[in-house]
Formats: C-alpha cells, sequence, structure tokens
C-alpha cells in the first residue's frame, strides 16, 4: 500500500514543480517492495485526478497543472519499463483521447498497463479526427478501440465516430470502452452515446475488458441497446407520471 504520508508529499511535490522530491518519493516507495504497477494504479492515477479535480475547481492554475502533468508523466516513462510483462494475450487495441495534457497522460498510463497484461496496443494519442482514427482501425483491426477523455463540447464527436462505427459494420467483433474526462463526471453517458463499456480508471478498464471476451459481440450489443431502451421506456413513464399528477387549474 501506498502511504498516506508519502502520497501527500508526492502531490505536495508536483504542484511546486519539484521534480526531485517527486522522484524521491517514487524512490521511496518502490525500495519498500511496492511493484511499479501498484505505483501507477494508487500513487501516480489517483494524484492525477486529483490534480484535475483542483484545476476544474479552480483551486490550482494552469502553471502548476501543466508542471504536474508534465513530471507525472516523466516518472510514468521511468516506470514503464519496470512494469511486469505478462504472455500475448493474442489481442489488439488501438487508444486514442482528448488533447489535452491530463487526457494525454491518463490514456498514456492505460496503454502502458494494457501492454503489461499482454495486449498489443497502438497509442494514437489526441488531435486526430474521426476520419483519421476511422481509416487507422481499418487497417489495424483492433479487437478494443478506447477513447481516453473528453470535454463536453467534444462529445457530439465521440457519439458521431461511434454511431459511424456502427454503422460501417466492418469491424463487428471490436468493442468500444471509453474512460476518464467528462465519462468519468457524467454517469450513464458511455450508454447514452453507444459505447459498450466504460472503466473509470485503467486497473478497471483491463478486468472490464477481460469480462467482455467471454460476450459474443453482437449479444452485448444486444444487451446494449436493450438497457438504453428500457432506460428511455422508464424516462419516458416517468414524464408521463409527472404529467398525470400536475394539478389543471382552469379559469
Amino acid at each position: 500500500m501506498i502511504q498516506e504520508e508519502v502520497f501527500g508529499r508526492y502531490l505536495e511535490a508536483l504542484l511546486v514543480g519539484d521534480r526531485r522530491g517527486c522522484r524521491a518519493a517514487v524512490e521511496e516507495t518502490l525500495q519498500k517492495g511496492i511493484p511499479a504497477i501498484s505505483v501507477y494504479s494508487h500513487m501516480i492515477w489517483p494524484v492525477m485526478v486529483e490534480i484535475e479535480r483542483l484545476s476544474r475547481a479552480g483551486r490550482i492554475d494552469a502553471c502548476q497543472e501543466h508542471l504536474a502533468t508534465r513530471i507525472n508523466r516523466t516518472i510514468v516513462d521511468q516506470l514503464q519499463n519496470k512494469l511486469p510483462r505478462r504472455p500475448s494475450r493474442g489481442k489488439k487495441m488501438v487508444v486514442c483521447c482528448a488533447a489535452e495534457e491530463l487526457q494525454e497522460l491518463g490514456a498514456q498510463m492505460m496503454v502502458d498497463l494494457f501492454e503489461s497484461d499482454g495486449w498489443e496496443v497502438r497509442f494514437l494519442g489526441g488531435g486526430l479526427t474521426n476520419d483519421d482514427i476511422l481509416e487507422y482501425v481499418n487497417g489495424y483491426g483492433p479487437d478494443l478501440l478506447v477513447i481516453y477523455g473528453t470535454t463536453p463540447r467534444q462529445a457530439p464527436d465521440v457519439r458521431r465516430l461511434i454511431d459511424t462505427v456502427r454503422d460501417v459494420n466492418a469491424w463487428p467483433d471490436m468493442r468500444i470502452m471509453v474512460s476518464g474526462g467528462l465519462f468519468n463526471r457524467a454517469e450513464g453517458l458511455w450508454e447514452e452515446i453507444g459505447a459498450d463499456a466504460f472503466a473509470a480508471t485503467a486497473a478497471e478498464a483491463i478486468h472490464v475488458a477481460a469480462q467482455e471476451n467471454t460476450i459474443p459481440g453482437e449479444e452485448r450489443r444486444t444487451l446494449n441497446r436493450r438497457k438504453r431502451r428500457r432506460r428511455d421506456e422508464e424516462a419516458e413513464a416517468a414524464v408521463g407520471l409527472e404529467q398525470e399528477v400536475v394539478p389543471f387549474h382552469g379559469v
């Protein structure tokens, strides 16, 4: 386990841009026998989430956010080679993300952990158009497409990407998972835009991906469509009930 005191020290060093202090906190943790994968999941990832929360709340400025994110990325680059290497699962995935620094970092960590788990991964990063992504997916043929992080203004584009994948149906067995950014804050958004799965963290994403492997693609999409239809019917019923109980004030 990561000690709370070390976690707090690492976060404090991040916010003032103290690279040495951050490295010292990580090295101290590793020297205690805590594996690199735990540092990823229980130190770097939650600190990244906290940085994002502080930034959105206006409690840190843009410079602090950039300093923290750059240092985190440096630490992640150094830790990547210390992750375990499990046998190949014979599965391929593509990860794309929003162009923001924090989202790129989260996506990079997800890529590292999936590679450690035996997946063959291609990390496209952010800033690509839907056509770019579709063209790459068409050539690479992944089992899983992960869309990491988005903002409210980007959500319609993500929906269009997913709708196009479904309409084209060139990859009937490819699953689409979303995570990070707005998806972590807007409950149920992943279902509304037509994704197959959602994971709040990289560790959870690996678990969800393993579970989803046991469900055939068409059956999984049918289940998701039924969930969305049931939710829509419940919403319509609730609106109808509200209309029934609104008192009529005639003239």
